[in-house]
């Protein structure tokens, strides 16, 4: 699809989406749209790329039997030992984690930036904005939706043999497994309590901030350099979504691993003797020791695979989804945006 059919697709959806919002959409707050828009890219864009992420959980979490595999030999293990369906597990926690996740990540994100254009003027309306409402978005919706991840990493970490009807995960060989999201959020606070739930959101907390804010600052940044006629293209936008997703990954990507690994500590067998880390700083450094300075990076080349296709089609949803649904541009409608 070249860039002009791209434009003519995008008119369309635009113009159609003037007619739906004059009968659908009329009195609806614009923070609940933004609510609506961002659920839905995010559970189309996680959903899209749930297979791959969950190769890249074994990995970063030194899954017995994957952490030495590749991509097409991890996905053809879990097809032979749990099926299809396999290659989506914990996808259901993901999915029920992402739509609140992404919701309240582009709605805040919409709020906090239409804040600051009120409050500091003198600050401009540029990508900068975008990075400091990014940054504080993503942090907001990490605390308000972190125990949904953290399940749905447990959930990705056990790995079934259909043939026995058993759960393999790397600590004594056969455990019983969770029972579903509710399984693994009560097992989590009985032995944890709300610590226990948030555990491993130190790192993730130092990775959103600066990955959600340059995340959305590179989309802006980048979108600002493309000519006027092209603004609605659906492959500049998934360029540029895509681009940016790439940017902000690669300087955080350290945080993700220290992450899952501080997520599945309780699971890990005795090989990985220093599971349990205290802080960020110490798992970092205990992986650098046992394990190396490369487990630190370890899955990032599927990461990239995987963020590629996820960034591009949340951010192009996003923006088509605002069209649809007759969210203004900020810049342009400040106070009805910060109503």
């Amino acid at each position: 699809m070249d860039s002009s059919q791209g434009s003519t697709i995008a008119g369309f959806v635009d113009n159609a989406s003037i007619q739906r919002n004059e009968t659908s959409f009329d009195g609806v707050p614009v923070y609940v749209k933004e609510l609506i828009a961002g659920g839905f890219a995010g559970a189309l864009s996680k959903t899209t790329v749930a297979p791959l992420e969950r190769v890249k959980i074994l990995w970063q979490t030194r899954t017995p039997g994957f952490h030495s595999l590749g991509v097409y030999q991890s996905m053809n293990k879990l097809l032979k030992h749990e099926g299809f369906l396999g290659l989506y597990k914990g996808n259901g926690a993901s999915v029920i984690r992402i739509v609140p996740y992404a919701a309240l990540h582009f709605m805040t994100y919409e709020r906090y930036k239409s804040w600051i254009l009120n409050n500091y003027p003198a600050l401009g309306t540029g990508p900068f904005i975008d990075l400091l409402a990014g940054s504080a978005a993503g942090g907001t919706s990490v605390l308000c939706t972190y125990p949904l991840d953290l399940a749905r990493t447990k959930l990705a970490y056990q790995v079934a043999d259909t043939r026995g009807g058993s759960i393999k995960d790397g600590m004594k060989g056969v455990q019983p497994a969770h029972n579903g999201i509710k399984g693994v959020l009560t097992s989590v606070y009985k032995e944890g309590g709300v610590r226990g739930l948030y555990r491993g959101a130190g790192p993730t907390l130092t990775g959103i901030l600066p990955y959600a804010g340059l995340k959305f600052y590179m989309y802006e940044k980048l979108k600002t350099h493309v000519p006027e006629e092209h603004q609605r293209s659906i492959m500049m936008r998934l360029s540029c979504g895509a681009l940016a997703g790439l940017f902000g990954q690669t300087l955080t990507y350290p945080l993700d691993v220290v992450k899952r690994q501080m997520q599945v500590g309780s699971l890990q067998n005795a090989a990985h003797e220093d599971a349990r880390y205290k802080s960020t700083i110490d798992a970092l450094r205990m992986i650098v020791r046992n394990q190396g300075w490369r487990q630190l990076f370890h899955g990032v080349s599927i990461n990239y695979i995987r963020i590629v296709p996820s960034a591009a089609i949340s951010f192009t949803t996003y923006d088509m989804m605002k069209s649809w649904l007759g969210i203004p541009p900020q810049q342009k409608s400040r106070s009805v945006s910060a109503a």
